[in-house]
């Protein structure tokens, strides 16, 4: 299983405790060291059944500095991958990846759901 994160993020730091604590093993990536490439974004998007909106930082200051709400809605599925794949600060983290599953943000109920059952 494959954990993308960024260290100084608090939601990061709470999900990897949880890993932990659950003893969940995963490989630790950092995702402004290792962006994800366009074809690995395009793999877990296509792996993940979710909305490609959901792979945004829509949070994050690079996002809103770049107007990205705006600008998304008239950009192709590849456009926005490529995009994805400039900054990891632009990625929704944490990511988790595995063999079927691809998991978006933290949210506890979420992962229990996916990863303990």
């Amino acid at each position: 299983m494959l954990f993308i994160q960024y260290p100084k993020c608090t939601t990061c730091q709470k999900a990897k405790k949880w890993l932990d604590a659950h003893n969940i093993t995963y490989t630790d990536r950092h995702i402004v060291e290792e962006n994800p490439s366009f074809d690995e974004l395009k793999e877990w998007y296509e792996k993940s059944g979710l909305p490609l909106k959901k792979f945004f930082n829509t949070s994050g200051l690079l996002y809103k500095e770049m107007q990205l709400k705006d600008k998304l809605p008239a950009m192709s599925e590849e456009e926005q991958l490529k995009l994805l794949a400039t900054n990891g600060m632009l990625v929704k983290r944490p990511l988790i990846v595995d063999d079927n599953k691809v998991l978006t943000g933290f949210r506890e109920a979420q992962w229990e759901e996916k990863l303990l059952s």
